[in-house]
């Protein structure tokens, strides 16, 4: 016999917010996922139910890179003025954390009380969600190449999401990059309210475009583009000479808005979590009083102090993030406050199987910087030859000691032993590896 829906979605919730307590109460992780594995079993259509309630709507945070601490700034805005925001704050962006999530604001019949629900969404998954939630605005911060075993090319992925988001209602908010070619040609083709950010000031430009650059072609055409000038692998001011597609004309003007936490790939974050905060209404000048106090979210040029030393955690999962984040300690190290980094590769689900992605990585920055860089991680050897490589491609540079350590608690000991009081340790670890990091400096699980 068929239970009734509102008795079906009754035992959902039950059953999830059992999980979820006994998983915290034997302290086994944050239950973010696994109470809406189960949920999701019990009640297929689960997800549309929770985000049919959202007062106010749903925002859906999407991209490659910065989805979690574009996300937690938002909800850091969303929340100064009020406004009761779920949001899978720990990064898990399947169905599964999606629904858990939401099942955290609802009560024991499954009423879900809140304002707003930021919701980062993997960029594969996306479409799935559309299929279930009808959001209130799509926020698209970026394209690149990433688990490729997984995704494909980001022309695969950008098809995807105009076939996703095109049946949308017309009065759905997209936010994009601009600076972006792919998605700026992607919002040049929906028929939605299209919004737009990116950076304007070409004192950021890179010297050069990277080797890894990934989409240096015109997505209308296919004839190379013309850059003015790069932020960070191919996202730039661009056109193309042969057709005339160019980049979109941004709403914010970058040189305005505060820079937040380190690196230019925070500047994007910082432009477009704001964007979206003016597009619901709220004020510039309230925007920037957060911005100017936000922290960093956990493994996101996150702040740590271990053992009397200074710890920075740079997320480092793909070419085009752990390019950034050598870029970043790069620039730490000319202050002399960064020698010694401690880069941890793992190939486990959720960082990708394939590590073939390393040798796009400008590796050769890092080593000519010298200092001493210790390896671990599931595939520390992997990384060890990488790095000997680009050792070797800097014509031996004895001004670096590379260190291997099998044992992440091992590494990250050294790490600190090696590090001056005065001094900032840098550790580059993949996503899954970030969550061991900070296990082992914090004690505690996120996932």
């Amino acid at each position: 016999m068929k239970l009734p829906d509102r008795i079906r979605l009754a035992l959902a919730v039950g059953v999830a917010k059992t999980v979820t307590a006994i998983v915290r109460g034997l302290k086994l992780g944050a239950a973010s996922v696994l109470p809406g594995e189960i949920a999701r079993r019990l009640h297929p259509r689960l997800l549309s139910l929770l985000c049919e309630q959202v007062n106010r709507g749903v925002i859906l945070v999407v991209g490659t890179n910065g989805k979690t601490t574009t996300s937690l700034l938002l909800r850091t805005i969303l929340s100064s003025q009020g406004w009761k925001v779920a949001h899978n704050a720990t990064g898990a962006n399947l169905l599964n954390g999606l629904i858990t999530a939401l099942l955290g604001n609802t009560n024991l019949v499954g009423q879900l009380r809140a304002d707003y629900a930021i919701l980062e969404v993997d960029e594969n998954v996306l479409p799935l969600v559309l299929r279930e939630c009808q959001p209130r605005i799509i926020l698209a911060l970026n394209l690149f190449r990433d688990q490729l075993d997984r995704y494909g090319e980001v022309d695969t992925i950008s098809r995807r999401w105009q076939e996703a988001i095109s049946p949308l209602p017309q009065d759905t908010i997209v936010v994009l990059n601009a600076d972006d070619p792919t998605l700026s040609h992607l919002g040049q083709q929906l028929p939605q309210r299209v919004r737009f950010f990116g950076l304007s000031e070409p004192s950021l430009y890179l010297d050069k475009i990277p080797h890894a650059v990934d989409s240096i072609y015109c997505p209308s055409c296919g004839h190379p583009l013309d850059y003015r000038g790069v932020y960070l692998s191919h996202l730039g001011d661009f056109q193309c000479l042969n057709c005339g597609f160019s980049k979109s004309q941004p709403a914010l003007d970058s040189q305005e808005w505060p820079q937040i936490l380190i690196g230019v790939y925070n500047k994007y974050n910082t432009l477009a979590a704001g964007l979206v905060a003016q597009e619901i209404g709220i004020e510039r000048n309230a925007i920037f009083e957060i911005v100017k106090n936000f922290k960093a979210a956990f493994g996101r040029a996150e702040e740590l102090t271990v053992n009397g030393r200074h710890v920075r955690i740079l997320l480092s999962k793909n070419p085009v993030g752990m390019n950034e984040t050598i870029r970043t300690v790069n620039e730490i190290k000319k202050t002399g406050k960064a020698s010694v980094v401690l880069l941890v590769l793992n190939d486990r689900i959720p960082d990708g199987t394939d590590v073939s992605w390393i040798w796009d990585v400008d590796t050769e920055k890092l080593v000519d910087g010298g200092g001493t860089l210790i390896v671990s991680g599931d595939r520390v050897y992997d990384l060890a030859l990488r790095l000997q490589y680009s050792r070797e491609q800097t014509n031996g540079n004895d001004d670096v000691r590379l260190i291997i350590r099998e044992n992440l608690e091992q590494a990250i000991a050294t790490a600190l032993e090696f590090t001056p009081a005065s001094e900032t340790l840098h550790i580059l670890p993949t996503y899954s590896a970030m969550l061991e990091v900070r296990q082992v400096l914090t004690g505690r699980k996120i996932l």
